[in-house]
């Protein structure tokens, strides 16, 4: 199925399997995603949703890979809490390929056993190596029923011819619904530091934590200083995350700044640096963070 229209697509959805959506920044991927979800409450299915946007979260915080089962109209009206989550540590999709690949997996596994029908709604990166790689590998460990391609033009086929090719999955292409209105970038900014500030709400408690507790383990000698406003997922001990913490350095201490402390066993650094006053985000890089190089 080829160029099909945006209803057409969400009854395919809406009929079972597992959907991955791919496409470009403001192609309407979450829109189309929960048009099938609504179709799919209306027949009596049950809907669980991966959002692996990592910039753009739907559901759950940015820098995390969040998953949402969808039983009736009350969960959808409640997406931004996510009932798990997988830390990645950025909200730049052509970093940390690594981790975004893995928990995307993770969470689509973890949706199989949990709904009818498991909808994987995906970064905003798409084409380029850094896109292509991204998807592939993607598509390799979640093993999607058929993947939708949203495009304005052909800026797609160079990955769907791929995904085609080495991996022999349905791929369905349609055009981008021209009535989309695309959010400019102070907005998606805005949205994403309202998305942190929500995941960071008070009240924050101040754990004290030690270098063994981290994953990256922290190297000897480390000035902790270095690690001064540096976003972690903090973690149980199955390997879930709970939620966001900020690290914070005051008198040779290292503490951890987070609303989700019950049941924290560890922390996983992320590859960036959050505000917590204006919520605003720069990236860093772990390996010159910790080693200088």
């Amino acid at each position: 199925m080829a160029d099909s229209t945006h209803e057409s697509i969400a009854h395919e959805i809406a009929s079972g399997g597992v959907s991955m959506l791919i496409g470009g920044l403001d192609t309407g991927k979450t829109t189309l995603a929960l048009q099938a979800t609504r179709q799919a409450l209306g027949e009596g299915r049950r809907v669980v949703m991966v959002d692996a946007d990592v910039g753009n979260s739907t559901i759950g915080p940015p820098a995390c890979v969040g998953m949402k089962v969808i039983q009736d109209q009350g969960d959808l009206d409640d997406l931004e809490e996510p009932d798990a989550l997988h830390f990645v540590g950025t909200i730049s999709a052509a970093r940390l390929v690594l981790q975004q690949v893995v928990a995307t997996a993770a969470m689509a596994e973890r949706a199989r056993g949990l709904g009818d029908i498991v909808v994987i709604d995906t970064t905003a990166i798409a084409s380029g190596v850094a896109g292509e790689t991204l998807k592939y590998h993607k598509t390799e460990l979640c093993r999607p029923d058929r993947i939708i391609a949203l495009q304005r033009g052909e800026e797609m086929e160079p990955v769907v011819g791929m995904l085609r090719r080495f991996l022999g999955v349905e791929v369905i292409t349609a055009p981008t619904d021209p009535a989309l209105m695309p959010l400019s970038p102070d907005e998606r900014a805005a949205k994403r530091a309202k998305a942190f500030a929500q995941a960071l709400a008070p009240p924050l408690t101040r754990w004290k934590v030690r270098p063994t507790v981290f994953a990256p383990t922290l190297p000897v000698g480390l000035n902790f200083e270095r690690l001064d406003n540096v976003l972690v997922g903090v973690q149980d001990s199955t390997g879930s995350c709970l939620g966001l913490g900020i690290l914070e350095h005051e008198d040779e201490t290292l503490r951890v700044l987070t609303n989700v402390g019950e049941g924290m066993t560890g922390l996983r650094l992320g590859s960036m640096r959050l505000d917590l006053d204006t919520h605003e985000s720069a990236m860093v890089n772990l390996r010159e963070l910790m080693f200088g190089i």
